[in-house]
């Protein structure tokens, strides 16, 4: 078995078990509003004369493909890619109750690749910055430059170092999805990483996780963006376009491919 094979986030019974829990009702509640703030943000950079149906969008990280859905519905040519294959199942048999035209794809985001082809990609719900080496997210936002047309826009959200800071706690407990859920976390490596502990009870079953996640700041997120070869970056801190400042919900970043 490889390196990345021993990954957490390849671990299809980790998904399995945590989904009802990490994938809370908030999530799906939202989606509207997710793609509402997608579009405007994208359209407001690049497509504003350009007719919304059948711009080609790539969800990095699709999950369940909420977001994948909600772009078809709305005319988006959606491709959407995961490395989680019930994930991807689900999203497919949503697609196709729907009657909605999703190519969805099994892959890894260190290494799909589609170059010059999309106008749009996202990256959402704070899926960046797991993998064990950060040059591998340096790798991801290449891969996603290459694959977006000249003049395309890459949209990521993310958790952001200052607001990772303002509201770090070093627990919590509380009840979802009829498990008793129990959390702990640690900052690592003067405010580089994110450790997380997660305990799942139920039935008097204990369930645990450990996992961590790389932290950006706005700036350092910048720079990265830059470095790639993004240029007119923005920065949000909400889908209402609001600023991020001290009272940002979340990290959102727009970053577009150049002309050539």
């Amino acid at each position: 078995m490889g390196q990345k094979d021993r990954e957490w986030f390849n671990d299809e019974e980790f998904w399995g078990q945590f989904a009802p829990v990490m994938f809370a009702e908030t999530h799906w509640q939202e989606v509207s509003q997710v793609a509402d703030g997608i579009i405007e943000m994208a359209c407001q950079q690049a497509f504003e004369n350009q007719p919304k149906a059948g711009l080609k969008a790539l969800d990095l990280c699709c999950g369940f493909g909420r977001i994948s859905a909600e772009l078809a519905r709305r005319g988006l040519a959606v491709t959407g890619v995961d490395i989680t294959k019930s994930y991807l199942q689900t999203a497919k048999e949503e697609a196709a109750y729907e009657n909605l035209d999703i190519e969805y794809i099994h892959a890894d985001a260190r290494t799909f690749q589609r170059p010059d082809f999309f106008d749009l990609v996202v990256n959402l719900y704070i899926s960046f910055g797991y993998f064990e080496n950060q040059d591998e997210d340096i790798l991801l936002l290449q891969n996603i430059y290459k694959s977006l047309r000249p003049g395309g826009i890459f949209i990521i959200e993310t958790l952001g170092k200052e607001i990772a800071a303002r509201d770090f706690i070093k627990g919590d407990c509380f009840e979802r999805a009829g498990f008793n859920v129990f959390t702990e976390y640690e900052i690592l490596d003067s405010w580089t990483r994110l450790k997380n502990n997660w305990t799942l009870v139920k039935d008097g079953k204990k369930i645990k996780k450990t996992f961590s996640q790389h932290l950006y700041s706005a700036s350092e997120l910048q720079r990265l963006m830059l470095e790639t070869g993004f240029a007119e970056i923005k920065t949000y801190g909400d889908w209402d376009k609001s600023p991020y400042d001290h009272r940002a919900a979340k990290l959102i970043m727009l970053g577009k491919k150049g002309l050539k």
